[in-house]
């Protein structure tokens, strides 16, 4: 399942981020609903809100399916039926959606088939592997190619730095039965864990639970978003586990959702010491997450590092993407754990 997130980027990076094609094979970049009220963060759970993508013709009957708008929603879909005056009181957990069962679920099923269909966006998520002495996080994303980080550079309309990961949502929209402001939720909907992450995610999937569905490559996202030229079951059918994605353990300060520094991201090497190495390289960056912990929790959008802007890449072949991540906080660091083969 997926039970916490990553979002770092700036609400105009994650735009530029997001940049695509239309019908028409015009360059664009999804426009902001509501930006204002997007906050980017190293640790999103369940009932905190998030970024997500959506065909613009959700929102303006005669608009072009294929555009895409950007707008901040609440992880945890409400369905539009429910009739409490309070949406916490819904009584089951929707923050995940088991991709077997979300054409039989009530709490889903009307949403998809009226097309209400989402791409989550994250830099990557995070999972927790059971070991004898407890849970070891680890932190999952897309593969980071030089090719990526060397187009993030200013003034590239094509560059998109970061490789955000792209997850298959549903989403609904719940207005208060006395009245009130329209209440947008989502939900990621899960697959079996693929290959890769089998060692972190066995327990889950014998509990009938997985990873969520990630859509790789712009064709899957635009053939999930298009509702008006994609029918549901023709959708569906990108639902599957991917192989295409590589992980690193991380430091358990993630464990707690109230941390939310670049820390909660950054790369250790398993062992008898679970954290970031004070090395002198990386002095600075460790200087900064004391002095962010100690200060206001309520940091402001531009204190937050960019990844687009800070993510360093190497030539060498022998890098990885975990390296890259190590690279931008340690400025030429140690290399970061090397990615485990199930």
């Amino acid at each position: 399942m997926c039970g916490r997130t990553a979002c770092s980027l700036a609400a105009d990076n994650l735009r530029r981020a997001c940049a695509y094609r239309d019908r028409r094979g015009q360059h664009r970049q999804p426009e902001w609903v509501r930006a204002e009220r997007y906050q980017p963060s190293y640790n999103k759970g369940p009932q905190s809100s998030g970024p997500v993508l959506l065909s613009r013709r959700h929102l303006h009957q005669d608009a072009d399916s294929s555009e895409r708008v950007l707008m901040d929603m609440r992880w945890g879909l409400v369905p539009s039926w429910f009739k409490q005056d309070n949406p916490s009181k819904l009584q089951f957990n929707t923050s995940n959606c088991r991709s077997d069962t979300m054409l039989k679920k009530s709490s889903y099923k009307g949403a998809l088939l009226k097309g209400k269909r989402c791409v989550v966006l994250a830099d990557g998520f995070y999972e927790w592997q059971q070991q004898s002495g407890g849970k070891q996080p680890y932190f999952i994303y897309f593969p980071q190619t030089k090719d990526a980080m060397d187009k993030g550079t200013e003034g590239d309309e094509e560059g998109k730095g970061w490789r955000l990961l792209t997850m298959a949502g549903i989403f609904d929209c719940w207005e208060p039965p006395a009245g009130g402001e329209m209440l947008y939720t989502y939900t990621i909907i899960t697959v079996d864990a693929s290959k890769d992450v089998s060692f972190i995610h066995h327990r889950q999937v014998r509990a009938g639970k997985g990873m969520p569905a990630i859509l790789d490559g712009d064709e899957a996202i635009r053939k999930w978003l298009d509702f008006a030229e994609v029918p549901t079951q023709e959708a569906i059918k990108l639902i599957q586990p991917t192989e295409n994605i590589v992980f690193h353990p991380v430091s358990t300060f993630v464990n707690n959702v109230r941390n939310n520094t670049p820390e909660c991201v950054a790369p250790i090497e398993l062992g008898a010491k679970k954290e970031v190495k004070a090395t002198p390289s990386n002095k600075v960056m460790l200087g900064w997450l004391k002095s962010s912990q100690e200060g206001s929790p309520q940091k402001k959008e531009n204190d937050l590092p960019k990844w687009t802007s800070q993510f360093i890449h190497s030539a060498s072949p022998k890098k990885t993407s975990a390296d890259v991540l190590q690279q931008w906080l340690g400025k030429q660091g140690p290399p970061a754990a090397k990615k485990r083969k199930a």
